[in-house]
């Protein structure tokens, strides 16, 4: 029976709807996210195959937009200052795509099912989308920063330069390039790079 249950745990690693215990370690999330069925560090490193995009990148970016909560959604703004009312945005799931955003990498990538809530999908579509930023305004695949202002600004936000002056953007971006740091170190320590 405890070989049963220990087998089945171990199958199903990382299968429930919650995040990591420990998000600010790129090895301990691996390690707690690594099943056989449900393996994030495979779902990474094949995101970063097909894309070119550093895994320390993609997972610093969901870090950033969800804090890697399967269901996330911006906080609810407040009608006269106390009723909690309508969400800033549609923005859902790890990667806090739009609702539009990701209607056009399902379709671009043929990928009907994806889903927002679910980790692999979530990465290749961080992944797909830096590729994207690559694509139409030339950002290098390795830096995070610029990458970063993309996925907030959109596209033709980054190229109008949108973010120049918004400090809550230019922070964020600074974040997700400290974090990318941190997750490659980790990574390089544990032998997981």
């Amino acid at each position: 029976m405890w070989l049963v249950l220990t087998v089945v745990m171990t199958l199903g690693s990382g299968c429930a709807m919650s995040p990591p215990e420990n998000v600010d370690n790129a090895c301990a999330i691996f390690d707690q996210r690594g099943g056989l069925f449900n393996n994030w560090q495979r779902y990474a490193k094949n995101t970063e195959k097909e894309f070119g995009v550093p895994v320390p990148i993609l997972m610093a970016t969901i870090y950033q937009e969800s804090r890697f909560q399967p269901r996330a959604r911006p906080p609810r703004t407040k009608l006269l200052g106390f009723i909690p009312w309508r969400r800033p945005s549609n923005a859902f799931g790890y990667p806090q795509a739009l609702n539009s955003t990701w209607d056009w990498y399902q379709e671009a990538t043929g990928k009907s099912f994806a889903r927002r809530s679910k980790f692999k999908d979530a990465v290749h579509f961080v992944g797909w989308y830096h590729d994207q930023s690559h694509r139409r305004n030339g950002i290098a695949k390795t830096d995070a920063y610029n990458l970063y202002l993309a996925y907030y600004a959109g596209h033709g936000g980054y190229a109008r330069g949108t973010y120049r002056n918004n400090r809550g953007m230019l922070n964020s971006a600074a974040r997700v390039a400290s974090m990318a740091q941190t997750y490659d170190s980790q990574l390089r320590g544990c032998g997981r790079r």
